[in-house]
C-alpha cells in the first residue's frame, strides 16, 4: 500500500478504535469480525472511459452493547492499469476507505423499547467516512461526518434505515485541469442521505445482505460544477460454505455481489462527458469470520 495513503490511516483507525472501546466498556452483547476479498472487472471511475478491474481486501467489525451498536469497515482497493496511479507508471491506483457508524438505541437508553407497527427500535446514528487514494486524475482525500435518526425494523435478521445529514469535504490534487487548479480543502453543501442496511437469512445456509444509499446533491463541486443526486446500492447473496462442510456457522462464506452506483461521488453525465459516472459491477466475494 502506498506510503502516502498509510500515513493518514492510523488517525481514522484510532478514532474508530476509541469509539469501539467505549462500546466494549459496557460489555459487548454480540460481536462479529471478518476479513474478506472481493473482485470484479467492471468498476468505473468518473472521467475514465475504461472499465477498471479491482481487488478489494476488507476488515469489518460489527458489535452490540447495552445501549447500541458499532460498525467499522476498512477497504483496501487495488485497481488494475486502467486506473493508473500516476502519469509515469502503469501500476494501478491504490485506495484506503474507512467507514465508522455508531447507533445509540433510544429505547435501550431509556429502559423501555420503542416499538410501533413493523418498527422494533429507534435510535441516533453518527459516524464518519475517511479515504485516501493515489490516482492519476483526482487523488481523493475525503473527510465526512454524518448524524441522524435511525429506525430498526422487525424482520428476520436485521434491517435498519436512517436519514443522515452529511458534512463532506475533499482536497483533491491531479495533473489535469480543472483538478490541477484546486487549492486546499473544499467543503460541499450540507446534504441529506437516506440509507438502509440489511442482513436477511434465506434458510439456514444462505443470506441476502447489503446496503443502499440515496444521496442528495451536495451543491457545487470543488471545480464549480453542479453535482447530482447519487444512488449507491450494493447487494450480495452469501452461502455459508463452512457450515455446509460441518464447521461452525458463519465462519467461511462465499457469494456473489452486485453494485449499482449512479452519479458516482456526485459526478453526472453532463460533468464527465458520459464517462465513468455510472457503475454496474458484478463481483465474487469470500469472507472469513472470527
Amino acid at each position: 500500500m502506498n506510503a502516502t495513503i498509510l500515513r493518514g490511516l492510523p488517525a481514522a483507525c484510532i478514532l474508530a478504535t476509541a469509539s469501539l472501546a467505549g462500546g466494549a466498556a459496557h460489555a459487548a452483547e454480540w460481536s462479529d469480525t471478518a476479513i474478506s476479498w472481493r473482485t470484479g472487472e467492471r468498476y468505473r471511475e468518473p472521467f475514465n472511459r475504461e472499465y477498471v478491474g479491482k481487488h478489494i481486501f476488507a476488515l469489518t467489525h460489527a458489535s452490540g452493547y447495552q445501549y447500541g451498536s458499532n460498525f467499522f469497515n476498512v477497504d483496501m482497493l487495488i485497481s488494475d492499469s486502467k486506473d493508473p496511479a500516476s502519469l509515469n507508471q502503469t501500476d494501478g491506483a491504490q485506495e484506503a476507505y474507512v467507514v465508522y457508524r455508531h447507533t445509540l438505541d433510544i429505547g435501550k437508553l431509556r429502559g423501555a423499547p420503542i416499538k410501533f407497527g413493523p418498527v422494533s427500535g429507534a435510535g441516533v446514528t453518527l459516524g464518519f467516512d475517511w479515504n485516501a487514494k493515489n490516482d492519476v486524475g483526482y487523488n481523493s482525500r475525503k473527510r465526512m461526518l454524518v448524524v441522524g435518526p435511525t429506525l430498526m425494523w422487525d424482520v428476520p435478521g436485521f434491517l435498519s434505515t436512517s436519514i443522515l445529514l452529511r458534512r463532506e469535504s475533499n482536497a483533491p490534487s491531479g495533473a489535469f485541469p480543472p483538478i490541477s487548479n484546486v487549492r486546499g480543502r473544499y467543503t460541499y453543501d450540507l446534504h441529506p442521505m437516506l440509507t438502509a442496511s440489511w442482513g436477511i437469512p434465506l434458510g439456514t445456509l444462505w443470506a441476502f445482505e447489503g446496503y443502499a444509499n440515496l444521496i442528495a446533491s451536495k451543491g457545487k463541486s470543488e471545480t464549480g460544477a453542479d453535482t447530482g443526486a447519487e444512488t449507491n446500492i450494493d447487494m450480495q447473496i452469501m452461502f455459508d460454505a463452512g457450515a455446509a462442510m460441518g464447521y461452525k456457522k458463519r465462519t467461511f462464506r462465499v457469494g456473489l455481489e452486485y453494485q449499482y452506483w449512479n452519479n458516482k461521488f456526485g459526478n453526472t453525465s453532463a460533468t464527465t462527458g458520459g464517462q465513468g459516472y455510472r457503475a454496474k459491477t458484478p463481483m465474487v466475494r469470500v469472507a472469513y469470520h472470527f
